[in-house]
């Protein structure tokens, strides 16, 4: 059974989709799935990026490439009346809804993302996150220093690991990232030599050319 950690951040809605497809992907393939939180944008500081929806042609190419994309594979998708929203209340919640240590399971983070991409209402409205709050009933408080702490914690981890975008599937030493990564991801568990070749490999050695910085 091979084990797969799926980061992701409830403000983007490619961790949406691919949080959807997921079980598809992974049709008759002996796994486990844990559903990391992390913050998307602690790692965009940690790399000096700009997020999607903060590069204004970019923001409308997001928004209309997934909603064709949920429109192309039948899924439900309604952007949320604004957006980016600060997540973190969220990505808490998710984490406190169990013991000290523990990842949310499926059925938290379908709530959750259900909450934010499904509505088209605000998905930091005060009123919803404490209707949200109270119909999944977390075991500890969302603002604990512990809970804060353990978000943190796994975002640092995250990164120190390479990941550096939502969605993330780590599955060993490999990282897959994007919606768009679902194929490659069941290629790779199905034990495709592929991804013991030197193309794989060689990928993280290529040598660098030119660099903006550099001037």
């Amino acid at each position: 059974m091979k084990r797969i950690t799926f980061y992701f951040d409830v403000v983007s809605p490619y961790c949406w989709l691919a949080f959807e497809r997921l079980p598809v992907a992974l049709q008759g393939i002996s796994h486990e799935v844990e559903y990391q939180p992390v913050l998307f944008g602690a790692m965009l500081k940690h790399h000096g990026q700009l997020g999607p929806a903060e590069i204004a042609p970019k923001r409308a190419w997001t928004y209309r490439h997934v909603l064709w994309l949920a429109r192309r594979h039948g899924l439900t998708l309604r952007l949320p009346a604004a957006h980016p929203f600060n997540p973190l209340p969220l990505l808490r919640l998710a984490l406190a809804c169990g013991e000290p240590g523990t990842l949310p399971n499926r059925h938290v983070c379908e709530t959750l993302f259900r909450h934010v991409w499904t509505t088209g209402d605000n998905a930091d409205d005060p009123q919803r996150l404490e209707a949200l709050a109270q119909a999944l009933a977390p075991r500890r408080a969302p603002q604990g220093e512990d809970v804060k702490t353990e978000l943190r914690a796994a975002t640092e981890d995250a990164v120190r690991r390479g990941v550096f975008g939502v969605p993330t599937f780590a599955v060993d030493d490999r990282l897959f990232w994007g919606f768009d990564a679902l194929d490659m991801l069941r290629a790779c568990l199905q034990g495709d030599p592929w991804f013991d070749s030197e193309d794989w490999h060689a990928a993280a050695r290529w040598p660098r050319g030119a660099s903006r910085r550099e001037g």
